[in-house]
């Protein structure tokens, strides 16, 4: 049985991968376009108040993961009638959140926007096109959430793969468009972005429609089923509302401190973030929905096997991409954007060793939702996140330049690694030492090996196209086979031996066939 859901669970990986290798070409091709043709200011313009919007999202993302939750252990359970119930429910609860932020955004989100951001006044009126634009667009997702949890629930990760060839034959579509049009580009590029975003909102819709009966949505009442859902989405906000605080309010500090060029170093170190991290998160994706359907099942022995797996492909997946851009940063930024604002290089280092570290707490936040009792979870974890808003603060006040926001999140990432394995001994009985002993200690290996030889090749040589080809090359090298004869125990081995054998069978028996036809 476990067997057919890891053929399940690296099925939909692969569907994800698709999908983010597409977006990925897309997004590094329009970001260099849209930075060279909004400029620096209007890119860091963008960057600042729609990520100031998104700090609006603590409201959405909690409710966000209870439906989810809930919608993944209902199939769990193979209870269709609560399935759809959920669904309904979920969908007016959304509704609500949207109406909430509407009012907060076009109230006290606008009058801080023009009072208390750092924005040329010239560009004051196309930073307006954006805010408001930006806060339709993020309802227009809100709403989505309830459809997008369905299919996730159902494993149907092949459906976001072909949405996406739409989504980003759209966003190339904005590209030349900027190019094309004389309109103020900034308030185009916003216009646009939120017309894209009303498109693939409602091809999930039509999707789920037609496919699964149980996503119509229907107008009903359940207090019980509303207090359950509001209860964990409770403290599902408080995680929520410090992480997105934590990230949008550093943004504005560093506005307010730096002014708008440094919003535009972190935006692209945050796409390049984006990026990467997506190499991640399609894998957990595909995997969370079975982390939370075996606890619901009470298959705790694969839902352990699949934590303890789940966290170290996941650093090591994220790893394997991660080094050559680490080490050779810089270059990699020049030839890809032109312009390279200040900051950006460093920023970008410390942002991709900061989502190396949480990578392997992704599936852990998925063990504590699928338990339903995250009050001490979200308590602690979101405490320890709010306090990178602070403690940036303090140090942007004391002199301290601005990448040390970044030294302190990653700081701060460790020690909340350590309080969610803490916190889910108790919750799904993990064993701390195994875990450390298991992934942990495997992690910091596999690092120490592979990274020795590129970094060697990167202090000793010159900068030069050879250099960055060499030092590509060992990274990749050094990484699969430290991972291979250190990371992976004998079983896992053999079974990547199996997967590798079945695949070149299956390939060279169609070549033969073809041949012989």
């Amino acid at each position: 049985m476990s067997t057919e859901k890891n053929k399940r669970i690296a099925k939909n990986t692969v569907m994800l991968y698709m999908r983010m290798l597409l977006s990925l070409a897309v997004s590094l091709y329009t970001s260099r376009i849209v930075l060279n043709t909004l400029g620096v200011q209007d890119f860091g313009i963008y960057n600042v108040v729609g990520g100031f919007v998104s700090m609006l999202g603590f409201l959405n993302s909690s409710m966000s993961s209870a439906t989810q939750r809930f919608l993944s252990f209902e199939i769990g359970r193979n209870d269709s009638f609560q399935f759809a119930r959920v669904f309904s429910m979920s969908v007016s609860i959304h509704i609500f959140i949207g109406v909430i932020i509407l009012i907060l955004a076009e109230s006290v989100g606008l009058w801080f926007v023009n009072v208390h951001l750092t924005i040329p006044p010239e560009r004051l009126s196309a930073a307006n096109w954006v805010y408001h634009f930006s806060v339709i667009a993020f309802i227009v997702g809100v709403i989505s959430v309830p459809y997008n949890s369905v299919i996730i629930a159902h494993e149907r990760m092949n459906v976001f793969a072909w949405v996406s060839i739409v989504e980003v034959s759209l966003k190339l579509l904005i590209v030349f468009m900027l190019l094309w049009f004389g309109f103020d580009k900034l308030k185009l590029y916003a216009v646009l972005v939120f017309v894209v975003s009303l498109i693939i909102r409602f091809i999930y819709s039509i999707y789920c429609n037609r496919n699964f009966p149980e996503s119509k949505f229907r107008l009903f009442w359940d207090k019980p089923l509303f207090i359950t859902l509001i209860s964990y989405a409770g403290w599902s906000l408080w995680g929520s509302a410090a992480g997105v605080l934590y990230s949008q309010g550093v943004n504005v500090l560093l506005n307010i401190f730096f002014g708008p060029a440094i919003n535009a170093a972190r935006g692209i170190a945050y796409q390049v973030q984006g990026a990467i991290n997506s190499f991640v998160s399609n894998f957990q994706m595909a995997m969370n929905p079975q982390i939370i359907k075996s606890y619901a099942s009470d298959d705790i022995k694969y839902m352990h096997q699949l934590l303890f797996q789940g966290a170290k492909y996941s650093f090591f997946l994220l790893f394997a991409l991660s080094l050559p851009i680490i080490i050779e940063t810089e270059i990699i930024l020049k030839l890809w954007l032109k312009i390279v604002p200040e900051y950006t290089v460093i920023f970008t280092q410390l942002v991709i060793v900061n989502i190396l570290i949480d990578s392997i707490s992704g599936p852990l936040m998925t063990a504590a939702q699928a338990s339903g009792k995250i009050k001490l979870y979200q308590g602690v974890v979101g405490g320890l996140l709010l306090l990178i808003l602070p403690l940036s603060y303090l140090f942007f006040k004391l002199g301290f330049p601005a990448e040390s926001t970044f030294y302190i999140s990653i700081l701060i990432s460790i020690i909340a690694t350590y309080a969610r394995l803490i916190i889910l001994r108790n919750l799904v009985h993990i064993n701390i030492v195994y875990f450390l002993k298991v992934v942990v200690s495997k992690i910091i290996i596999v690092c120490s090996i592979a990274i020795f030889i590129p970094l060697t090749f990167r202090i000793i040589m010159v900068e030069s196209s050879f250099r960055f080809v060499l030092v590509g090359l060992s990274s990749i090298t050094c990484t699969l086979c430290s991972i291979y004869f250190i990371g992976l125990n004998k079983t896992e081995k053999e079974y990547l031996f199996l997967t590798l054998q079945k695949t070149f069978n299956r390939v060279f028996s169609k070549k033969i066939i073809q041949h012989k036809s």
